[in-house]
């Protein structure tokens, strides 16, 4: 072992060590290593989470997502007080959308959530998506790694809700539950197939008020739907509940209805793993492609034959697809 590498083994120690006594602080540090671009530390980030591996995959990990306006943060903190009044630890990972133009972010969860905020049984730790496709930041998987290796028994991932963001989000838990609004009638069609076809509970949130009948007529609906689909997790029937994170009605039967899905032993168990397993495998495929383009992308003869290529398109001297191939095959393919 080289001698560079024994400051590096003692800093990842004592971080373990205060990570896993309760120091929310360095457990924030350590997610913001995670989460920089910076190749120093990514040295020190790679050798943190090698050495926190035993201590993580024992957490419930439970993605919510929905269309802006659904009220995921009302519902989320009063899930997450409820979930703690049952004795779990809860880690929030809230994905903030970032600024296009200049990459900001509002990261304004602590204040969306203030009384989860406070409990010292409760994390919250907002991370910005950057653009990154799917609403999920790069470094999210590797954020909820650190937070099982603290402890936390229940992991909420909140993603921004638009585009890719719930096929990311179903990539990297176990259940994945969708936030939708009280609707009728032909409103009820316009929720997009492929989000119900995700889904292992669908909540009917804002079912309160003069909304409850709505609600109640949405639940019916959206759960007739659900018998022409197949369950994301075998062996598990997917079902659909009202209720709502500001009077935190129907909270309690949500709460009931993840205890059952996280039971065991229980039917559904092989697919849970069998879905941990397939996500840890397409976490490495990811990471390969990413890797690999970055690797590409610091070669000089990669990037000038990348910047002709690109002027040959902006000139309509050739086709996108043909210039990506040929780039390949000429600088990547051995001999």
């Amino acid at each position: 072992m080289s001698q560079s590498a024994t400051p590096h083994l003692e800093t990842v120690s004592h971080m373990i060590a205060d990570i896993q006594s309760g120091n929310r602080r360095t457990l924030s540090k350590a997610i913001s290593l995670v989460e920089s671009s910076l190749e120093e530390d990514r040295v020190l980030t790679e050798a943190l989470l090698e050495a926190i591996v035993p201590l993580t995959g024992k957490a419930k990990r439970i993605g919510i997502t929905g269309s802006p306006g659904v009220g995921k943060s009302t519902f989320i903190e009063t899930f997450g007080l409820a979930c703690i009044e049952k004795g779990e630890t809860i880690a929030v990972l809230a994905i903030d959308p970032s600024s296009q133009s200049h990459g900001g972010s509002i990261l304004g969860d602590k204040v969306r959530m203030p009384a989860l905020a406070r409990s010292e049984q409760a994390y919250i730790r907002p991370s910005p998506s950057r653009s990154t496709l799917g609403g999920v930041s790069n470094a999210t998987r590797e954020a909820m790694l650190l937070c099982e290796a603290a402890g936390f028994t229940t992991i909420l991932i909140e993603t921004v809700g638009v585009g890719q963001s719930e096929v990311e989000v179903r990539s990297m838990t176990d259940l994945f539950l969708f936030l939708t609004l009280p609707v009728a009638g032909d409103e009820v069609q316009g929720i997009k197939r492929g989000i119900m076809e995700l889904a292992d509970i669908i909540f009917v949130n804002k079912s309160d008020g003069d909304l409850q009948d709505f609600a109640e007529m949405a639940k019916s609906q959206i759960q007739s739907a659900l018998t022409l689909m197949h369950s994301p997790t075998e062996d598990w029937k997917v079902r659909t509940l009202t209720g709502s994170g500001l009077t935190g009605h129907g909270i309690q039967e949500l709460l009931q209805l993840c205890s059952e899905f996280f039971v065991h032993p229980s039917p559904h168990d092989h697919a849970i793993q069998e879905r941990r397993i397939r996500q840890n495998l397409e976490w490495f495929e990811m990471s390969c492609r990413r890797e690999l383009i970055h690797w590409a992308e610091t070669q000089d003869s990669f990037r000038n034959a990348k910047l002709k290529a690109e002027q040959d398109i902006i000139n309509g001297n050739t086709v996108p697809s043909i210039a990506a191939r040929s780039l390949i095959n000429t600088h990547l393919h051995s001999d």
